[in-house]
C-alpha cells in the first residue's frame, strides 16, 4: 500500500483529478503507518517520501499582509492558521473536502491542474471572497494541493487586479514568498488574457 501511496502522491501532484482524489482517500491512513513498513523492500524510502512531502508542505506562504498561499499540507495545519489569524480558506482544487469545517469558513473551486481548465471564469468570486476576509482584518489562506500552479494563479491574478501589477511582477513576487510556484502554460495564457483585459479596461 506504500508504494501505492507514495506513487498517487506523485501523479496527483502533475495531473490532479482522480489520482488526486484517491490521494486524499488514503491520507487517514498515514496515521497507521507501523514498524511492518521497514520489512519491506522499499518501505523505509517510501515512508520517507511521503512523510517529507507532508512536513515541507504545511508552511504558509505571505504573499502580503493576511493573503497566504500553500498547499493541502498548509490547510489541515489547524495550528498555524490560527496563529496567523486566518479565518477563510479558499481550496482551488478537486476532490478536497474541508479539513477544519468547523474552525474556518471555505469557498471550494473544484479544478483540476490542466492546461485547458478556465480559470478566470472563477477570478472574481475567488476576489471577493478574499476582500471579505481583508475587510473583517483576518486572514485567509489559497490553496490547492501543492501550492504550486492553480492557487498561485489566483493569487498572481488577484495580485494583478488589485494592486495595478504586470502579470510579470505578480509572478515574480509570488515566486519570491514561494519559490516552487509555477502555473501550467494554459494558466499562464489565461493570465495574460487578463492582463490584457486589465489593460483595455485602463483605456476605456
Amino acid at each position: 500500500m506504500m508504494g501505492r501511496f507514495a506513487r498517487k502522491i506523485d501523479e496527483s501532484l502533475r495531473w490532479g483529478g482522480k489520482e488526486e482524489e484517491e490521494v486524499f482517500k488514503l491520507l487517514p491512513a498515514m496515521d497507521q503507518f507501523d514498524e511492518s513498513f521497514k520489512n519491506q523492500k522499499g518501505g523505509p524510502l517510501q515512508v520517507l517520501k511521503v512523510t517529507r512531502y507532508v512536513k515541507e508542505s504545511d508552511t504558509l506562504s505571505e504573499i502580503e499582509e493576511g493573503l497566504f498561499l500553500g498547499s493541502i499540507g498548509a490547510a489541515k495545519n489547524k495550528t498555524a492558521l490560527k496563529s496567523l489569524n486566518v479565518t477563510h480558506v479558499l481550496t482551488v482544487a478537486s476532490s478536497l473536502p474541508p479539513a477544519h469545517p468547523n474552525d474556518f469558513l471555505y469557498k471550494v473551486i473544484n479544478v483540476i491542474d490542466r492546461k485547458d481548465t478556465d480559470m478566470k471564469q472563477y477570478f472574481t468570486e475567488c476576489f471577493d471572497f478574499i476582500d471579505e476576509a481583508k475587510r473583517l482584518g483576518s486572514g485567509v489562506l489559497v490553496h490547492c494541493v501543492a501550492g504550486k500552479s492553480r492557487s498561485v494563479t489566483i493569487v498572481v491574478a488577484y495580485l494583478m487586479k488589485k494592486h495595478g501589477m504586470s502579470l510579470l511582477k505578480a509572478l515574480e513576487h509570488v515566486k519570491s514568498r514561494r519559490s516552487k510556484a509555477a502555473p501550467n502554460s494554459g494558466f499562464v495564457s489565461q493570465l495574460r488574457e487578463f492582463e490584457k483585459s486589465l489593460q483595455d479596461s485602463k483605456n476605456t
